[in-house]
């Protein structure tokens, strides 16, 4: 039976940052339209500006305002605009923080309605996209407001690397009050599910990080570990998940420990992801996890600093649309397997697990 491709819905992130550059250096590659159908939301202007300070590109596209003649043999522009809009690469601006908030709740709306079966979606900039429409700090906790759910999980992934966040954009001198066992067992909880129906793993392995350095070192260095995380991790087990920790960070990540798991559960932004994106090397994807749909992005932001000068690395961004199309796919498979009364899936066995232990000094 022949699986029908993906029809992968694209957002054009800051008008002035690098995303329009990334988005028309993937798409000329014609071999994508192999693997998928995608609708870019944006506008033509928007689209010839950037085109022509890329030399030697070979980007073709239609565009329509009519999601019932997207082509699947070529990429789509989906118009959300027609009016003239200023443009100047690597400014901060009003502007285009507000038509990137349009073609990001355009192409929203058509997930939700499933006109398209994925999003991929390029940078914002955090502070020009605010307006009394947008109050979110980032796509993540905008996704999660959108589709109603309890939770997400901002996760990063490159392969078989996954580092999901407790918190996620939260000042320093808030982290610690921002952590609770309910909120630890509630990202455990979506982690274990998305990487069975995600990412095909029946049977997941969790690592948990401390919050304090040396993980707590048992209460000398902060009593999160102990009165929190720990206890959190104690009902994951109870709850029949495969979960270890909590984990000394830096020794963690130094000796490459994260190998042995299939997710890591980190406390906050900067433990988690500076060693993820320095181990990534720029091919890091973010994925939203729990949402009904699917939405992945590259793992980094606008690059002001070289929008508009044809100097922007694609990978990341060609990361996130393979890993979009492949966690569809993933999902249909899981669904199918779940119609078929054959299939048996064994529960994890804790009591064969063990509580491994690394040296954390």
């Amino acid at each position: 039976m022949s699986i029908a491709k993906p029809v992968i819905g694209i957002t054009c992130g800051d008008l002035n940052g690098a995303g329009i550059e990334i988005i028309i250096k993937t798409f000329s590659d014609n071999r994508i339209l192999e693997q998928c159908t995608p609708v870019i939301f944006a506008s033509n202007k928007l689209i010839n500006f950037y085109r022509k300070s890329i030399p030697d590109i070979n980007f073709n596209y239609q565009s329509t305002r009519d999601f019932n003649r997207i082509n699947a043999r070529q990429v789509n522009l989906f118009t959300c605009w027609e009016e003239e809009v200023q443009i100047n690469p690597g400014q901060l601006s009003e502007v285009a923080g507000k038509y990137a908030a349009l073609s990001l709740q355009t192409a929203v709306a058509a997930l939700k309605q499933k006109q398209i079966d994925g999003l991929v979606t390029a940078p914002i900039h955090k502070k020009n996209i605010q307006s009394p429409e947008f109050t979110f700090t980032g796509h993540t906790p905008y996704l999660k407001n959108i589709f109603g759910v309890n939770d997400v999980v901002m996760m990063l992934c490159a392969g078989n690397f996954r580092v999901g966040l407790v918190t996620e954009h939260v000042p320093v001198n808030e982290i610690a009050k921002n952590i609770s066992k309910e909120k630890i067992l509630s990202k455990l909880n979506i982690i274990y599910q998305s990487l069975q129906k995600d990412f095909g793993i029946d049977k997941p392995r969790i690592a948990v990080l401390g919050l304090n350095p040396h993980a707590g070192d048992e209460g000398l260095i902060g009593n999160e570990e102990e009165t929190v995380i720990k206890p959190a991790i104690k009902e994951a087990r109870n709850n029949n998940m495969l979960v270890l920790g909590p984990y000394s960070s830096d020794a963690f990540f130094a000796r490459r420990s994260f190998e042995r798991f299939d997710a890591v559960l980190a406390m906050y932004h900067d433990q988690g992801l500076i060693p993820f994106k320095t181990l990534a090397i720029g091919e890091g994807v973010n994925y939203t996890a729990g949402l009904q749909a699917v939405r992945t992005s590259p793992d980094h932001g606008v690059a002001f600093d070289i929008a508009g000068k044809g100097k922007a690395d694609n990978s990341s961004f060609v990361a996130a649309l393979f890993e979009c199309i492949d966690i569809i796919n993933r999902r249909r498979e899981y669904e199918e397997n779940r119609k078929n009364p054959l299939r048996k899936i064994t529960p994890a066995i804790l009591a064969n697990a063990e509580d491994e232990k690394i040296d954390e000094s």
